[in-house]
Formats: structure tokens, C-alpha cells, sequence
């Protein structure tokens, strides 16, 4: 029986998995590495935070962003946007560097045994282990508006569904969302020869400034402090005191992720879609239906004026919904008997990420209406990782497992036998 899996190979996924490691705990790790960074973001997407504000977490602290293109020749320097290609392989270098062996397998199945979990693979294997990490990503929670939603994938997809958009080329495609993928993803049409025009309900777009240097005034930088989502006191309330969030009551928990951190452009992006690429503001999606090969989209404004347009397809760019009732791979007994955050459909997690089913940790995009708005960015994993692994060596208590001598698995992820 191992200690814990972890399921899931992305950044919280691969930094929780270092920790424990280091902690010698027996760990497995199950999934496609950095799978969201390498199959669901288009070509030429640019990093939105800061390099320094982009690490994967592991104890030493050595396996940073900047490390890792230091050793390449590459520049990680703050102010200077990143492609997401290189941040991709930062994460693929982390997991070959600080992390046990990734196993690239699916996991289709969670199930309660009296003494932990079985987790069942794609490929047919079965495991026991006393505790389960689920860092499972935003994938399985993307958001469609529900008038999108009856309609077929050749009419209608989602940002996250895009790794080229060249298959545009030449056709009309409207971007619904006002935040930084749908703006980056119009843009990106655009210099793929394809005609996008952004639909947002929103009254106007809302763009980043420029980030301030990190050598300022020490009075510059007490009304404006720097922090892992930004500068000013909210950013740094929510980025560097998740603890403190996680402390308020449940509801208000809830209306801080709805609302801090709204959707925004990054500022190196605004020349590329202002002027260039039309943006239809203060308009509300009321229905869409199939029409000539494409789509015909019903819009109304606030105060109630209706407008057609017709389209040839329609990107979704309106982000993910954490909702534990669509993580199907978990089991329903399981899933009806988890306490709620808030008032939203996301596990209520403790101090330590451990949900009310004892043995089950939850990570990153589910783990948001509990501890705030940082669980959504990659700056979010340091402060998981080291609590996280915590409460597995809490929970384990004296049955952790050590290494089997000679184990296959010995080097990397480490079959165990129990102590005590």
C-alpha cells in the first residue's frame, strides 16, 4: 500500500509530489505532465504573471523558473513577458529534476476502502494507498455559457480546446469573454489570418498597467506593495494570507473569488487587439442556433436592445467553474459525503487541504473558494505543497511507508511496506 497518490502532473500536482518526496513519504504520481500548458493553450501565448511569481514549489527552493532558463541562455526578468512554451518545459525540466517518477497514466477511478483509497488507471492497474492528493487542474470545469451548450464542437469550443488556431485561417470567429485568454486568443486569430471580433457583457475592457519596478521607494512600496498576483494591498491579501481567507465565513469566501482578480488584459498585449480587433461591449448572449454552416448569436444590452450577428464559429473564452459533482473519476459515495465551501459546489478543505472525507486532499482551481483567489495561479502551489504534505504526515501519523529495497519503483515513485 503506498502512503499517497497524487493525481495529477501539473504545477501543484508535480509540487505537492517534490514535497513529499522529501519527506519520505512512499508517492506516486499519475498523469500527463504539464498537460494543461502543452495541450491546451494555443502557440504564442505569452505568461501573464511575473517569472518570479511563476515557480513550481519544491523544499530546496533550487528548481525555480529563473534557474531553469539561466541554464539555457534564456531570459526570465521581471517586466519582460515569457512564451507560455518555455514555462511548459520549466515544468517538464521540474518534473525530470525535482520530482519522483511521473507515471503518464489516466485515472479513471477513486474509491474508499476501509483503510484509504483504491485508485484504478486507464490502463487497468489498481492501487492502494492510505491518502489521495487530487491536483487535477481546471480541464474537467470548463465553463460554457448555457447558451453554447447544446451545440456540436464544430460550431462552438472553448479557449482551453485550441493548441493551433491556423484552422481559423480566413473564417469569421467570435470570442466571447473580456478576460485575458479571450482577448489573447482574438489577437492570436487575428495574426493567424482569421476575422475575430470579441463579444463581452462586460461595459469595457478592464487592461493591467505595466508592473512597477522592483527597486522602489520604501514608501512607494507600502502603498503599493509587489506580491505573487500583482501590486496593491488587495492582490497581496489574497496571494501572501490564503490562510487569513480561508478563516472568513464560507459566503464571503465565495464573493471574493467571483469578484477579486476580475478578468483583465495584460498590458503588452493591449496594441495588439485595440484598434485592430472589433469589441462589442455591454452585450449579453440571450441564444445561439445553428445557421448557413455557422452560428447566429441573439445578444441584448443591459437595457434590452436586441442584435443578431451570424458567425462561422464561436470560442468560448469564459473560464472554469470548479464544480466537484463533474469530477467524474471520483466515486458518488465519496462525492455526496463531502462538506461544501461557501456556497458554491467546490470541497470545503482545511488548514491542510484535507477535505471532510478523511485521507482526501484537494489542490489548485477546487481548493479557491477555501483559501482565495491565489489557488487559480501557478503562485499558488508553494503555499499548497508545503501545507498539503503536512496533512498527509499528520494523517498517516506512524503507518508511513518506507521504500522497498529493489522495488522497481525503489528510484522513483517507491512501492512500500508498512512501519509499525
Amino acid at each position: 500500500m503506498y502512503d499517497l497518490v497524487v493525481v495529477g502532473a501539473g504545477p501543484y500536482g508535480l509540487s505537492i509530489a517534490s514535497h513529499a518526496a522529501a519527506a519520505g513519504i512512499g508517492v506516486r504520481v499519475l498523469g500527463r505532465p504539464m498537460a494543461s500548458w502543452r495541450d491546451h493553450m494555443p502557440e504564442g501565448m505569452f505568461l501573464k504573471s511575473e517569472p518570479w511569481s511563476s515557480n513550481l514549489s519544491d523544499p530546496s527552493g533550487e528548481h525555480t523558473l529563473a534557474a531553469y532558463c539561466a541554464s539555457r541562455g534564456l531570459r526570465a526578468e521581471h517586466g519582460t513577458p515569457l512564451p507560455i512554451g518555455v514555462f511548459t518545459e520549466y515544468g517538464l525540466w521540474f518534473g525530470r529534476s525535482a520530482v519522483p517518477s511521473v507515471e503518464e497514466e489516466t485515472v479513471v477511478s477513486v474509491r474508499p476502502r476501509t483503510e484509504g483509497f483504491l485508485v484504478e488507471t486507464e490502463g487497468g492497474e489498481t492501487i492502494l494507498t492510505r491518502t489521495v492528493a487530487l491536483a487535477v487542474g481546471v480541464m474537467p470545469f470548463v465553463h460554457r455559457p448555457e447558451p453554447l451548450r447544446a451545440l456540436p464542437r464544430e460550431l462552438v469550443t472553448h479557449s482551453s480546446h485550441h493548441r493551433d488556431l491556423s484552422r481559423f485561417r480566413g473564417l469569421d470567429v467570435t470570442v466571447i469573454g473580456a478576460g485575458q485568454a479571450a482577448l489573447e486568443t482574438a489577437a492570436l486569430l487575428a495574426e493567424c489570418g482569421a476575422h475575430p471580433r470579441v463579444v463581452a457583457r462586460a461595459g469595457s475592457v478592464a487592461w493591467n498597467t505595466p508592473p512597477q519596478p522592483l527597486e522602489r521607494s520604501a514608501l512607494r512600496s507600502l502603498i503599493d506593495p509587489h506580491c505573487g498576483l500583482g501590486t496593491g494591498w488587495p492582490s497581496w491579501v489574497w496571494s501572501e494570507t490564503p490562510w487569513v481567507v480561508r478563516r472568513l465565513p464560507g459566503a464571503l469566501r465565495t464573493r471574493i473569488v467571483d469578484r477579486a482578480l476580475g478578468p483583465a488584459g495584460a498590458w503588452w498585449l493591449r496594441d495588439r487587439v485595440e484598434s485592430r480587433i472589433p469589441v462589442l461591449l455591454g452585450q449579453r448572449l440571450r441564444a445561439a442556433v445553428p445557421a448557413g454552416g455557422g452560428v447566429r448569436l441573439s445578444l441584448e444590452t443591459a437595457e434590452g436592445a436586441a442584435t443578431t450577428l451570424e458567425t462561422d464559429h464561436v470560442v468560448a473564452a469564459t473560464g472554469f467553474v470548479p464544480d466537484i459533482g463533474r469530477l467524474g473519476l471520483l466515486d458518488p459515495y465519496v462525492r455526496n459525503r463531502l462538506r461544501l465551501a461557501g456556497t458554491g459546489r467546490a470541497p470545503e478543505v482545511d488548514g491542510r487541504f484535507e477535505s471532510s472525507v478523511p485521507g482526501l486532499f484537494f489542490a489548485g482551481l477546487l481548493t479557491a473558494p477555501s483559501f482565495g483567489p491565489s489557488m487559480r495561479f501557478v503562485y499558488g502551489a508553494g503555499f499548497t505543497a508545503e501545507r498539503l504534505v503536512r496533512g498527509v504526515r499528520r494523517r498517516l501519523g506512524g503507518r508511513r511507508g518506507a521504500p522497498v529495497p529493489g522495488s522497481r519503483r525503489s528510484a522513483g515513485s517507491r512501492a512500500t511496506v508498512t512501519l509499525g
